[in-house]
């Protein structure tokens, strides 16, 4: 099978590697499950199907974050063997389902979360990167850097500076080709892996499962509608349990989109680093909170206990799908496993993100892009109650890109999920945000959707599904 010309010119930039991905899929999916196969290297596979070698990264980044294939270091990429399993987890088979359908062909996706969906930088970014190409020819540049390009590492100690105290320097940052592969050397770095996590929840499905890779106990603490933990609970926890990392939202919780008060995550911190267990930042949206005030984690936070972890693709689209992380301990640690990893990422994209940010770009980009999801949170919220006819209540958001929903009567959302994918319309159920059944009269809806398509339409027909379920004897 190869990719034609045309179709690859039709499809590029955005779409290739969704190409490539369903290609893989499809092999994949012919392969026997109980043995692990060996896969076409980036170059093989680019060359095969006549696409550029960052489609297939993406397309394998993408693989990986779903737990389908996973990366060895100088070996290539591999397909993880499935095991009968005597009692089967709700959260992979579901979520799977989820993200598989969502990229198919004709469906309109109201449970996917990507911000730059509505204005991204990709055209910017690409037009810098080909200057960039003539100002360095490719002699100039090392075909990798195993740490990321240092120009970018120095920008994100920079963006993450605060004083003459709280500092960051570029030696403490880190790039990767993805959060997933990110998470797995910084659990693997401090000698987490099996180790009892706490997270809030909801939790980004991401981060629940790199966590149930690594073999972790993860225990959940679930945000309350104003974003607050019962802070009681979260203090018995520490004393019951030998908890040794905590994954919280630096400012707006994802998927909930809430923001946390200062006292809270205060008091949270002092908690955290009187046990001295690690706190893992997930900035993925902290740009994404409609008050620049909002106190994040890492204001109260133990600095030597303290990883912040993100990705550029939020922001600047799919373009840019590396992940960094921040951390001021273990940095040899983190070298030898990013060395041993051998990331491949592009220098002339990295010095292309790093003058985005310079440049101040980035920042204006920013004031627009949270303005408009703003405006499409509000108009998202008309029409749920236009449409929705009592049967959603909905969380106030106070940043991010979705809103947190939860049906007034008792519904089983995956039933839900189930109907809705006749009428070729995918959510996002809250059960796949929880290893431990939580939400499951929940979902996540984004207002990051298709707004070329009938929306209100869509939502009266999630609408007839909860009434459905909801009646059914």
């Amino acid at each position: 099978m190869t990719l034609s010309t045309d179709t690859a010119d039709k499809t590029r930039p955005n779409y290739t590697y969704q190409a490539v991905y369903r290609y893989l899929l499809d092999w994949i999916g012919a392969l026997p499950p109980d043995v692990e196969h060996r896969l076409p290297s980036l170059r093989d596979l680019a060359r095969r199907l006549n696409v550029s070698v960052s489609s297939t990264k993406c397309a394998y980044a993408l693989l990986e974050d779903e737990g389908r294939v996973q990366a060895r270091p100088k070996l290539g990429y591999f397909t993880r063997v499935s095991r009968a399993s005597p009692h089967p987890e709700p959260l992979p088979n579901l979520l799977d389902r989820v993200f598989a359908s969502a990229r198919q062909p004709g469906m309109l996706a109201l449970g996917s979360d990507a911000p730059a969906m509505l204005l991204s930088l990709e055209q910017p970014l690409l037009m810098l990167e080909r200057e960039l190409t003539r100002q360095y020819p490719r002699s100039q540049v090392p075909l990798y850097q195993p740490f990321g390009e240092q120009e970018l590492r120095s920008v994100l100690a920079e963006r993450y500076t605060r004083s003459a105290h709280d500092y960051w320097q570029a030696e403490h940052a880190f790039i990767g080709s993805d959060l997933r592969s990110l998470l797995e050397l910084a659990l693997r770095a401090l000698n987490l892996e099996g180790q009892v996590a706490l997270v809030e929840s909801p939790c980004s499905w991401a981060v629940l499962r790199q966590l149930q890779a690594a073999r972790m106990k993860v225990i959940e603490i679930p945000l309350q509608d104003e974003g607050r933990f019962d802070l009681a609970q979260f203090q018995q926890v520490l004393q019951d349990e030998p908890v040794r990392l905590a994954v919280l939202s630096s400012a707006v919780s994802a998927p909930h989109g809430t923001a946390m008060p200062a006292q809270d995550k205060q008091q949270v911190c002092r908690w955290l680093a009187e046990q001295g267990i690690w706190l893992f930042e997930n900035d993925s949206y902290g740009a994404f909170g409609f008050d620049d005030a909002v106190a994040r984690y890492r204001d109260f936070a133990d600095p030597d206990r303290l990883l912040i972890f993100s990705t550029f693709d939020k922001l600047i689209g799919s373009e840019a799908p590396y992940g960094y992380l921040l951390c001021r301990q273990s940095t040899e640690a983190f070298q030898r496993l990013f060395l041993e990893r051998a990331f491949r990422l592009s220098p002339i994209r990295q010095k292309a993100i790093a003058k985005l940010y310079r440049s101040g770009r980035l920042d204006s980009h920013l004031l627009r892009l949270r303005a408009t999801l703003a405006e499409r949170i509000q108009h998202m919220k008309d029409l749920l109650q236009r449409h929705g006819q009592g049967c959603l209540r909905v969380v106030e958001p106070q940043g991010g890109a979705t809103l947190w929903l939860e049906a007034t009567r008792p519904v089983d959302m995956r039933r839900v999920f189930e109907r809705l994918l006749a009428q070729r319309i995918v959510i996002a159920p809250g059960e796949i945000f929880s290893l431990q059944g939580r939400w499951r009269s929940c979902l996540r809806l984004s207002c990051t959707v298709d707004w070329s398509q009938d929306i209100a339409l869509a939502l009266q027909g999630l609408v007839k599904a909860i009434q459905d379920e909801t009646y059914t004897p």
